[in-house]
């Protein structure tokens, strides 16, 4: 009695260390949700890390951007700080151009106020002065061949002392500013001689 009832302890406790079904198939469901897991979060970390590139690749293009902005904005007020008095500074050319005319006549003419030359002299000084601070400057015409980017021709001259197409008399200064021409030079153009005697 005694060993039966021990073989059928020994039986129950054998039962008792051994697995349902249906707790072995909720480890396996368990194992395969942590497996998921790991997976979804490193989807998340890839996705994360690319959505990072892209948001320092917009940046970087961003502030690429922007400093072109800044430098083309430089560059513009720089333009328009160079040339803002371009207009006024083209009026007053007129008022030197008659002053100077003054000043050439005072030469030839017969009882001149000196006080009145030199003081006219000064005016044209300080016009000249201002014209330099704001990189206005007189176009050097004379004895130079002929540019029409700078020179305008009023008419022709016919020169055995000068090449052909060379400026041999100015009627109006011309001036640039910058570099760019304010006012173009009026000048006359020498020209070759034509040879009257091999006419017939």
């Amino acid at each position: 009695m005694t060993n039966k009832n021990k073989i059928n302890i020994s039986i129950d406790g054998e039962s008792s260390n051994q697995e349902t079904p249906d707790e072995h198939e909720t480890k396996n469901d368990s194992k395969k949700t942590t497996h998921e897991s790991l997976e979804e979060l490193e989807e998340k970390l890839r996705n994360a890390e690319i959505e990072a590139k892209q948001s320092h690749e917009r940046f970087l293009r961003v502030a690429a951007d922007f400093e072109n902005y800044k430098k083309r904005s430089s560059r513009e007020m720089s333009e328009f700080k160079k040339y803002a008095n371009e207009s006024i500074l083209s009026e007053l050319l007129c008022v030197v151009d008659n002053l100077e005319r003054a000043i050439s006549s005072s030469k030839t003419g017969e009882n001149v106020n000196s006080c009145i030359v030199d003081g006219i002299r000064m005016t044209l000084n300080e016009f000249k002065k201002v014209f330099e601070n704001y990189g206005v400057k007189p176009i050097e015409s004379l004895c130079k061949p002929f540019d029409p980017n700078f020179h305008q021709a009023i008419m022709q001259e016919e020169s055995n002392e000068h090449p052909e197409n060379t400026v041999i008399s100015e009627f109006q200064k011309g001036y640039t500013i910058h570099d760019k021409l304010l006012r173009p030079s009026m000048v006359v153009v020498s020209k070759a001689k034509t040879d009257n005697g091999n006419n017939n």
